[in-house]
């Protein structure tokens, strides 16, 4: 699913009022009865009754307006504050206050100072619909004061389209609606998926207000949002008489003394993504713990006692994956410069490789192309200096990951993956329970274990990284947030399988 900039969205907006054609007053209707469905449908008017809808006097107020005449139809009791700091309105907001005040069940309050809102009961839902994504500039003056005493009161808070003072398309700095939910127009805005949004856009919903779709699909864009359409659409099926020789050989390079359970848990998410066999190289140490948690797998020794010091025959393989548990110590560092210099075959890096690559950042142009680097928000700070802003940061992931000819998975919340030609992806599975220990070297294994199945190296990321999340969904359900583990992701990741080929 494409993520569009404001402007487009507004460009989608005129194209499907000319072509369709439809009158503006009707799109706006349209949208609001969108917004009215996931409402009522999320806020039961059993639980929920009275409802304050606070408008501007531009479009997103016009929105307001219709969504306080809608759901005033359903039953709910409904309070309208019109913020009246400025004698502009829209033509659109102009026609809905004729409409909704043609309806005298539904109070009508103009509002000038923040002094004229009243206290809101405790159950009682604020709708905002005070400014949209068309926001020019911070908030300030009497708006800023309002939007402050707002985030003030307890109530539940829902934004329309887009929280008041929140910009779509860049760095939102100053105060803003501090939104529970957001119910977004067509599609997600992309300042949606960035973690300092959060908390003024909460946990945000969207659904078509039927725009254009042949405009949508022709409209450029380097944002998408990862759903599970997209990756159905490239899922293999396996044939009646496939064997493991043709699902790949894997080999993955983990674990050091007292870290073996980061190779342990990447080798079970490996097989359990499919791949047709797998090799770890371990040091001595490991032998004995991988071959009696990991029956299936094969063991390559190292020379070394504790840590990853050398290996050889790398051509054997389909596909390598190295850095969980894997120390940064100075013989590692050297043999995994070794590893990268001799192979050309597309590499999955995580954890001290990425640390050890970040000690030594001249050693990034000696990573494979095509290759798959999966850091959390440190390791790509170690591995690509810091930023100050999430967007910032986000262009920096873009421009590296074309730099080196990369995919780079900025691990967190709605994952971003970024591609070599600059496109980003936002996943849109998973959950907080998944922030716990050993979850990326889950993530790593299942990736290897895609790429070695034939995956191109953009499918194996794509759908790597939206089962790992959806695993972590399925496995959140049984266990919790809080009780699951890394290793009840690997147990899950069959029912994710299942749940996509089900559709």
């Amino acid at each position: 699913m494409k993520i569009l900039s404001a402007e487009q969205l507004r460009q989608a907006d005129a194209y499907t009022i000319r072509h369709e054609p439809i009158a503006s007053i009707d799109l706006m209707e349209r949208a609001s009865q969108a917004f009215v469905d996931w409402f009522s449908n999320k806020f039961s008017k059993k639980y929920y009754e009275m409802v304050s809808v606070v408008v501007g006097k531009g479009n997103n107020g016009g929105d307001g307006l219709a969504i306080a005449r809608l759901l005033g139809a359903l039953g709910y009791d409904i309070a309208v504050f019109v913020i009246d700091l400025t004698d502009n309105s829209s033509e659109d907001f102009r026609e809905n206050l004729e409409r909704l005040q043609e309806i005298k069940t539904i109070p009508l309050q103009w509002v000038s100072s923040v002094d004229e809102l009243p206290v809101f009961g405790d159950e009682e839902i604020l709708i905002d619909a005070i400014l949209g994504s068309g926001l020019s500039r911070e908030l300030s003056g009497e708006l800023l004061e309002i939007v402050q005493f707002l985030n003030e009161c307890n109530n539940v808070t829902v934004a329309v389209d887009i929280p008041t003072g929140v910009f779509a398309d860049q760095v939102t700095e100053g105060s803003t609606i501090q939104a529970d939910y957001t119910f977004s127009f067509e599609l997600p805005k992309l300042s949606f998926f960035f973690p300092e949004n959060y908390y003024r856009v909460g946990e945000f919903n969207y659904a078509s207000i039927g725009l254009d779709r042949a405009f949508i699909r022709n409209t450029e864009s380097k944002n998408y949002f990862l759903t599970q359409d997209m990756v159905e659409s490239f899922m293999k099926r396996r044939g009646k008489f496939a064997h493991k020789g043709v699902f790949g050989h894997a080999l993955l390079i983990m674990g050091s003394y007292g870290k073996m359970g980061a190779a342990i848990l990447a080798t079970r998410a490996c097989l359990r993504a499919g791949v047709g066999l797998v090799t770890v190289h371990v040091p001595t140490c490991g032998y004995d713990v991988m071959q009696t948690a990991v029956p299936e797998a094969m063991v390559s020794l190292d020379e070394d006692e504790y840590i990853f010091t050398r290996v050889y025959e790398l051509h054997k393989y389909s596909v390598l994956g190295l850095g969980c548990g894997l120390s940064t110590k100075n013989k590692t560092r050297n043999a995994l410069c070794y590893v990268l210099k001799n192979t050309d075959k597309p590499t999955i890096l995580d954890a001290d490789a990425l640390n050890i690559l970040g000690q030594s950042r001249d050693w990034l142009e000696y990573i494979p192309k095509d290759s798959i680097l999966t850091p959390h928000p440190k390791e790509f700070e170690r591995l690509f200096g810091k930023t100050y802003n999430n967007f910032e940061r986000n262009r920096l992931q873009r421009q590296k990951a074309q730099e080196l000819g990369v995919y780079i998975v900025l691990k967190g919340a709605n994952s971003c993956i970024a591609t070599p030609d600059g496109t980003c992806y936002f996943n849109s599975t998973g959950n907080p329970g998944m922030g716990t220990a050993g979850s990326g070297d889950v993530l790593t294994g299942i990736l290897v274990g895609l790429l070695a199945q034939g995956y191109t190296p953009e499918e194996a990321v794509l759908l790597g990284v939206y089962l790992h999340g959806l695993a972590g969904d399925l496995a959140a359900i049984d266990y919790s947030q809080e009780g699951m583990t890394a290793g009840d992701i690997v147990d899950y990741l069959g029912k994710a399988f299942l749940y996509l080929q089900k559709g």
